[in-house]
């Protein structure tokens, strides 16, 4: 199935959070962290249902089993590990070299005047400025346990 349409719908939510804060454990549009901007992302085109584990973790496993092609498409998801490798972050490609994601932050961001003071805010970057790269996978393969509403 051709998704073109739903990866612009979701493209189309994303910019228009570009410069949102980053809050730590955020999910509304007065602050996002990084898995919270990709599940409101998610959610608009009907990928996740409202409720459920949405960590960058969580989101990591449920759609592990469906790889981005050699070039990445435009809502495919990159995913980071940590030191410790586990996964961290999540970002989503705009293209095939660039994503957009909320970062810059950590759990000492819990309110706006921190974020900007800290340059945390939903933005747009190379995928390989950030170390740890674990994989970019599609979430448009509707992978088992993911209800497209």
């Amino acid at each position: 199935m051709d998704y073109a349409a739903e990866r612009e719908l979701l493209l189309r939510v994303a910019w228009h959070y570009l410069g949102t804060p980053y809050i730590w454990a955020g999910d509304d549009p007065s602050g996002f962290d990084c898995s919270g901007f990709a599940v409101e992302c998610l959610q608009s085109v009907g990928i996740l249902p409202r409720k459920g584990d949405w960590s960058a973790a969580a989101l990591f496993e449920m759609f592990k089993a469906h790889p981005a092609g050699p070039y990445p498409q435009p809502g495919d998801l990159a995913f980071y590990r940590g030191d410790s490798g586990a996964i961290i972050h999540i970002e989503m490609m705009v293209d095939s070299k660039r994503s957009i994601g909320a970062s810059g932050g950590g759990s000492a961001n819990v309110t706006v005047n921190e974020a900007w003071r800290r340059n945390a805010y939903i933005k747009v970057r190379p995928v390989a400025s950030r170390r740890g790269l674990a994989g970019i996978l599609d979430p448009f393969q509707a992978p088992a346990g993911v209800v497209r509403v």
